[in-house]
């Protein structure tokens, strides 16, 4: 850190302030504005949020803690970071089994969701089947084009994840299933 030798007024002793406090100075009469203490404020209260959704999407953090965390806040903040909370939680739903999400977003919504959560379970339960009787047929083909090339045998098996045919039919199995996901999202917003 700098300093710089300062005379006072009035007086023959010099101060040492260091190029913060000299700076600090100078700027004292720069003030901020309205609207930028409101858009720091805005920043800070997603920042609070966005570390409250990984801390608990993670299971870092527990959902009566999450809950704490926000009642210790002032309201007009705990009401930003709920609905910024609740934001993300419906977005971060995937085709994963979500529980944790799920009892995260019924918290803060605080009344059931168990129509929506009824339809993911169903959605998600389909989707898996789906996937596995795709990677069936997809390691059927691998096999049987395996097998032509003279590979076979009880030693082979076959890994169908790396094929072309799996990654188009698994590509088109997740975009329909996320366009269906979409739609529970949107009931649970409107909820």
């Amino acid at each position: 850190m700098r300093y710089v030798l300062c005379a006072l007024q009035g007086s023959s002793m010099g101060e040492i302030k260091s190029t913060l406090e000299l700076a600090m100075e100078r700027t004292k009469k720069f003030a901020i504005s309205a609207q930028e203490k409101e858009e720091m404020r805005q920043k800070e209260v997603l920042q609070k949020a966005t570390s409250l959704f990984h801390r608990y999407r993670d299971g870092h953090l527990s959902l009566n803690e999450v809950m704490k965390q926000i009642e210790r806040m002032e309201e007009k903040t705990a009401t930003t970071v709920k609905e910024s909370l609740l934001s993300q939680w419906i977005d971060a739903l995937s085709l994963e089994d979500d529980k944790r999400i799920l009892k995260g977003i019924e918290s803060l919504k605080q009344r059931s969701i168990r129509e929506a959560e009824e339809k993911f379970h169903h959605l998600l339960s389909q989707y898996q089947a789906e996937k596995e009787k795709v990677k069936e047929k997809a390691g059927a083909q691998f096999t049987e084009a395996l097998r032509r090339e003279g590979i076979y045998g009880s030693a082979v098996e076959a890994k169908p994840e790396g094929s072309e045919l799996w990654k188009k039919e698994d590509e088109k199995l997740d975009r329909s299933y996320r366009t269906k996901l979409e739609k529970i999202k949107e009931q649970l917003k409107a909820l």
